[in-house]
């Protein structure tokens, strides 16, 4: 019988954290230690870091499907066979939000040979990061209700308030509440909400600091409803922005935890793609370019979602290029695009193979030809995969001009990314042309028509006319000139999950706007997306489970 991944994990013995520290070159000094095997680093280390930066490499996707892609596993992989071709290789990846993780992942560590450790103290409360976010942006919340109940001297509108509370669970129940309730003395009634800590605009602003001063700025511009006169209230405003600051001394400083091999992995900050930016920190990214010669980070769900927010919203804010990218795709996944049910997979289809490999040549086509940069493809193997599958996407990948190559990183990790790791150092030694798929100086409605005609390839962009009014105020606000960060479904490059593959003649329809002033974009909402998901029918946490082992030590079960 095959081993979990906690199983897996619990294998293995971890080298501490002082030996982790010491492969990248960063001094003890700079570690504060939680426990044998987790540190943060100090952000201070950057001032003693080498002079010049190393090569990034960004891991995405092709869209996701039931069938499973794997890109967290493969970007561990390939940080893995990295080091085993003896170069100073760093992952820096995103961090596990818990409602995912006690929703439908289970888990968002890796998997196989290709995870990173201690898996269960990542996945759960790991070193108190996701707190600190949500009783940050509480706290703004709290403050901001109790200036209106307390006299409300700024002349706040309660009717325009936007600032929602934010946990990280997924629990539909919280979407739309009344607040307040209960006579005077315990508030003043309006109708309030909480989104997932993971899409707070707390969050996205953590993200995209540099360090704990920019942090402070980001929160003082938040934006958390208006007066009577319509003009904008924001957490500076309030006060609140030292505060949220001072909860966030520790979280701003990145995590340092390891692979299964001993990799060296910076993981911090955790927005999801779909409804918010999907890439880890600022901070952690800049730090490991100066520790690592080649950083290998992830951006959530496919590259018309991570990978386009990684560039135009991340790269563009922070400075920082891509060297190369790396599109992983799996057979079983093409093969669901191309219409297969999920109970053949396991079924070579060479005809349904062939059918979904529009989804994964359009990914290569924008990262190519919009975005500029040499690709690599990696496929994710499983053991059903056939030779004659392998080959084929092989064969079309060729014919687009880039090199595909498998990927047995859950079954050998490292190992299995030693062809992958040549290919993609190859790459990077190549000259590219990188470049945004929009220019600063473009509008909000042209910026959002740039990237769904160049990135979805839809036909247009329909905004209602709510949004479009927003779109007008936040112009006239002075915010026009910020990048948009366009919430979709992640199955399709539509905003339909149902039209999977490669669709065509299809627009997309911005329904609703959002500032996000601290974090630096505003958000589009397109098709039914919300901002606090819901648990699935038999949520993951009911497989999760705690015992004891023979030394009476707490050990937990059935994370995956």
């Amino acid at each position: 019988m095959a081993l979990s991944d906690i199983e897996i994990a619990h294998s293995v013995k971890y080298e501490d954290i002082e030996t982790i520290a010491a492969k990248i070159g960063l001094d003890d000094r700079y570690l504060e230690r939680y426990g044998r095997y987790k540190a943060k680093i100090d952000l201070s280390a950057m001032k003693s870091a080498k002079a010049g930066d190393g090569k990034l490499v960004l891991v995405t996707a092709i869209t996701p499907t039931p069938a499973g892609e794997g890109k967290t596993t493969v970007s561990i992989g390939l940080a893995d066979g990295m080091r085993r071709l003896g170069l100073n290789a760093v992952a820096a990846l995103r961090e596990p939000s818990l409602g995912p993780v006690f929703g439908l992942k289970g888990g968002a560590t890796g998997g196989g040979r290709s995870q990173v450790v201690p898996m269960e103290d990542i996945n759960l409360h790991f070193n108190g990061d996701f707190h600190a976010v949500s009783a940050a942006n509480n706290l703004l919340a709290a403050m901001l209700d109790n200036h209106i109940k307390q006299g409300n001297a700024l002349g706040i509108d309660p009717a325009s308030v936007s600032f929602k509370r934010a946990v990280d669970m997924d629990d539909r129940q919280l979407r739309f509440i009344i607040s307040g309730l209960g006579g005077r003395a315990h508030g003043v009634p309006r109708e309030d909400g909480f989104d997932i800590t993971a899409a707070s605009e707390v969050m996205a602003a953590w993200c995209m600091a540099g360090d704990i001063n920019d942090l402070k700025q980001r929160f003082s511009r938040i934006i958390v409803g208006y007066r009577y006169d319509a003009v904008p209230v924001t957490a500076g405003d309030l006060k609140a922005a030292g505060a949220m600051a001072a909860l966030m001394v520790n979280a701003v400083n990145p995590n340092l935890v390891q692979t299964l091999e001993g990799t060296p992995v910076l993981i911090h900050g955790g927005p999801f793609a779909n409804i918010a930016h999907g890439c880890n920190s600022v901070a952690a990214t800049r730090l490991a370019l100066k520790l690592g010669d080649y950083v290998i980070t992830e951006a959530g769900f496919g590259a018309d979602l991570g990978a386009e927010k990684f560039i135009d919203i991340k790269c563009r804010t922070a400075g920082i290029r891509p060297s190369a990218c790396v599109i992983v795709a799996t057979v079983r996944a093409l093969k669901m695009h191309g219409g297969a049910a999920k109970v053949d997979l396991a079924k070579e289809d060479l005809k349904a193979l062939e059918k979904g490999m529009k989804n994964l040549l359009r990914h290569i086509d924008n990262m190519k030809n919009v975005y500029g940069l040499p690709v690599a493809v990696a496929v994710n193997v499983f053991t059903d995969d056939t030779e004659a599958e392998k080959e084929l996407i092989k064969k079309a990948c060729r014919r687009a001009g880039v090199n595909a190559v498998e990927a047995d990183v859950w079954a050998k990790g490292g190992e299995g990314a030693v062809e992958l790791a040549r290919e993609v150092v190859r790459l990077c030694g190549e000259e590219n042309a990188f470049r945004f798929a929009y220019g600063d100086d473009t509008s909000v409605e042209e910026k959002l028509e740039a990237v769904a005609k160049k990135v979805y390839r839809a036909a247009g962009v329909d905004v209602m006319p709510g949004a479009k009014a927003k779109i007008l105020r936040f112009t006239d606000l002075g915010y026009g000139a910020l990048p948009v960060c366009i919430a979709k479904t992640q199955y399709s490059f539509s905003d339909d999950p149902k039209k999977i593959n490669a669709p065509d003649n299809f627009r997309i329809t911005v329904k609703d706007v959002r500032l996000s002033a601290g974090a630096g974009f505003i958000v589009a909402l397109t098709g039914d997306i919300i901002t606090m998901p819901g648990l699935p029918a038999v949520p993951a946490a009911c497989r999760i489970d705690v015992d004891t082992d023979e030394e009476g030590r707490a050990r937990i079960t059935g994370l995956s």
